[in-house]
């Protein structure tokens, strides 16, 4: 099955490229574990119980979602989206295609300044408030549940600074979270904003927070930045029919992808790092970890999801990796860079001390760097393995964040966990609430 990037899994195994990796039949009991999971995700697919996998053929809402991105950025100087974890990462993962957050290249976006407040830190969101023009700023306020408490208080502190700037909060707000059901305990965000005529999309039921990026939660973000949503879905499509096409484990990437972390992590190798060489991957990564951690890390299960950036890491972590324990698995993502970017004159590079710089670009500089750093974790007893995306756009990108989560659920499946809800996150939850209130007294 053709996908949009390769992954390549050569360096995982013992003996290669001069590795002590994982052994063949740490690989082999993995793989079996992860054919009986591939085949009731496969089942799970056919009876229609996990809606994810319907998402990418989904296209009946990409209108709406469009026209709710035009409505955020209509005469808009800022558009803020209020949300934590996985009503935001994703998001965030795919703005970076736009520009967002990435050095040097958020000043040629187009159209309003698009802020994410997925951290609440009462400086950093006091000092925001002070300084946007709130009367041609926009806020979407999204949370599935509707009661998760950073994004409530994010929106009541809105709500006042509109009202005491004399500005309509209901031409301000977007809300994005479930439908009221009948009987159910209340929404808390559309009991807060729709009393203000707020407008609300709704948070599709059947798919939750950190596996939400191909819904509208991560899609309108992407519209507002003039992304192609359409393309990414259609490329989460590609990771699906992989899925569907009914191949091994070893011909399905994401069941390969998980079958080499169910045996890493059987081999003693307790952490899990992805590296990704550009700048436009750094989000991915945190929304990998959460992804990783939140689904896998139950019932003394999981392994501890580490996000690195190359080239820049390999000058702060690198070392660890090479001369410290081998008790890692290494996913290195690297992209078709190759040629891009300033080329080096050769008498600088002379001056430099480096003549084989002449002539080079700094994405060849970067494509090397990438490669040689999966080659060199290889060959100092690293399990690597090596994931190329040849273009990194939309299409390409919705690829990648659905191969990431089948890998995820397949992963969970294998090992016997539920990865689809998160309990010791939801106590934590509660238990913050109990202290606010106590505080109180």
């Amino acid at each position: 099955m053709e996908m949009s990037f390769t992954q390549d899994i050569e360096r995982v195994h013992a003996g290669r490229i001069g590795a002590t990796g994982l052994a063949s039949g740490a690989i082999g009991g993995a793989v079996a574990l992860t054919e009986k999971a591939l085949a009731r995700l496969r089942e799970d697919d056919a009876t229609g119980r996990l809606p994810l996998l319907a998402m990418p053929a989904e296209t009946g809402d990409l209108d709406a979602i469009r026209a709710a991105a035009r409505r955020l950025t209509d005469g808009a100087t800022d558009v803020v989206f209020l949300g934590t974890g996985g009503s935001s990462l994703g998001a965030q993962t795919l703005a970076q295609l736009a520009g967002h957050a990435v050095p040097g290249l958020s000043r040629f976006m187009k159209g309003p300044r698009v802020h994410f407040l997925d951290n609440l830190d009462p400086l950093t969101f006091a000092a925001l408030l002070e300084t946007l023009p709130l009367g041609t700023t926009r806020f979407a306020a999204i949370s599935k549940s509707g009661g998760t408490g950073e994004t409530l208080m994010q929106a009541m502190a809105v709500i006042a600074a509109l009202e005491a700037a004399g500005h309509d909060v209901g031409a301000a707000f977007l809300g994005l979270s479930e439908p009221q059901k009948e009987g159910a305990k209340r929404n808390a965000l559309r009991g807060l904003l729709e009393p203000y005529g707020v407008p609300f999309l709704e948070h599709h039921t059947g798919i939750g927070g950190r596996f939400s990026v191909l819904t509208n939660v991560g899609l309108l973000p992407a519209a507002v930045l003039g992304l192609d949503i359409a393309a990414i879905r259609a490329g989460a499509a590609e990771a699906v029919a992989s899925l569907r096409a009914g191949l091994s484990v070893a011909e399905t990437p994401a069941a390969l992808g998980a079958a080499v972390n169910v045996a890493a992590a059987q081999s003693g190798k307790p952490v899990a790092v992805m590296m990704g060489y550009a700048d436009k991957l750094e989000r991915l990564a945190k929304w990998w970890v959460q992804l990783w951690a939140e689904s896998l890390g139950k019932n003394g299960n999981g392994t501890q999801p580490v996000g690195a950036l190359g080239p820049v890491d390999q000058h702060s972590q690198v070392q660890l990796y090479l001369g410290g324990p081998k008790d890692k698995l290494f996913t290195v993502i690297t992209t078709g860079i190759a040629g891009k970017g300033p080329r080096i004159e050769p008498r600088l590079a002379e001056a430099g001390g480096e003549p084989d710089f002449g002539n080079r670009t700094i994405g060849d500089l970067v494509a090397a760097q990438g490669r040689a750093t999966a080659d060199t974790l290889a060959r100092n007893g690293c399990a690597t393995r090596l994931i190329h995306v040849p273009e990194l756009n939309e299409r390409t990108l919705g690829s990648l964040l659905m191969h990431f989560m089948l890998e995820t659920i397949l992963a969970g499946y294998a090992i016997g966990i539920d990865p689809y809800d998160q309990p010791a996150v939801e106590e934590g939850k509660i238990l913050a609430k109990k202290y606010l209130a106590e505080s109180q007294g």
